[in-house]
């Protein structure tokens, strides 16, 4: 399947950062040694224009974003420096998402190997999400007319907080979180659906919980388009995760929910959000799996 990568996608950060930034470059080399990638498959991704992300943003942060004048407070709420390199990398993987998302439309499945930065809000970037591509992309291609309705499948291990308050009150817009209910962020904004998770949650309720409100969410969601943000924070020992998925598990929910997006013929965007394995490497690998089952369910893109 085509997928959006930059090398922009890496940029350096302090010595010791809980970060993982190298697993995107890393999953890019995965997907390429196992033929889950080509490299005319590859799409680049220009920087997004400014008006684009004013599509879920603020001018005033905005601004300050571009003109890098975020004050200190907003630097530790971002968890992440600031610098002319990190803006340059979340307007590519901004635009990484919307490129996806038209590809999806057109061949039924694509990927970012970056985005789901589902914690980005209004005013502010936080737990390391600076700009919400989802929210962008959405918006975006309802203005090119290529969508009405979208629904967005969060399955990241912390709740979609930026996600459900930007698009709180659209009604062509259903957001489903299944998440940690103890994790981050204290404060959730309710989704179309939450689902919250207690701490250890395994595979067998964790699945047996996609299981008994993936189909429902879909209905109810009428969507052209799906969003999955398929985080691997939710896998044992992650370091942020709390919950206690093993690959298996991790295998399965992807499976799942690329499946039945084949199955109804629903365009399908795979996004990485959140994982901070015990190396970049690993991390990626988990990321990897998402690509495995999209291989299993759209083999004529191989």
């Amino acid at each position: 399947m085509r997928v959006s990568f930059h090398p922009d996608y890496v940029v350096d950060l302090p010595p010791g950062h809980a970060f993982p930034m190298r697993k995107f470059v890393e999953l890019r080399d995965i997907l390429l040694a196992e033929g889950l990638a080509r490299p005319d498959r590859v799409m680049e991704p220009p920087e997004a224009p400014w008006e684009l992300l004013a599509l879920a943003h603020g001018a005033g942060y905005l601004g300050a974003l571009r003109d890098g004048t975020l004050d200190a407070a907003a630097i530790r709420r971002l968890g992440l420096p600031w610098s002319p390199a990190l803006v340059r990398r979340s307007r590519r993987a901004t635009m990484g998402t919307l490129l996806a998302a038209r590809a999806a439309l057109e061949e039924g499945i694509a990927g970012n190997l970056a985005g789901g930065t589902h914690h980005a809000c209004r005013d502010h970037g936080e737990g390391y999400c600076v700009i919400n591509d989802v929210v962008v992309a959405i918006r975006a291609l309802r203005a090119e007319g290529r969508i009405g309705r979208a629904v967005v499948v969060d399955l990241d291990v912390h709740h979609g907080n930026g996600t459900a308050e930007l698009l709180a009150g659209e009604p062509a817009s259903f957001t489903f979180s299944m998440h940690g209910q103890n994790n981050f962020p204290l404060r959730k904004p309710p989704s179309s659906l939450d689902v919250g998770l207690e701490d250890g949650t395994g595979d067998e309720a964790y699945l047996a919980a996609l299981d008994a409100h993936l189909g429902g969410v879909l209905d109810a969601a009428r969507a052209d388009i799906c969003f999955y943000l398929a985080g691997v924070d939710v896998v044992a020992g992650d370091r942020f995760g709390r919950l206690s998925l093993t690959r298996e598990g991790l295998r399965a929910r992807d499976r799942r929910v690329i499946s039945e997006a084949r199955r109804r013929g629903l365009p399908l965007v795979v996004l990485l959000s959140g994982g901070y394995a015990a190396t970049p490497r690993l991390t990626a690998d988990l990321h990897a799996e998402a690509h495995r089952a999209a291989r299993e369910a759209w083999p004529e893109l191989a």
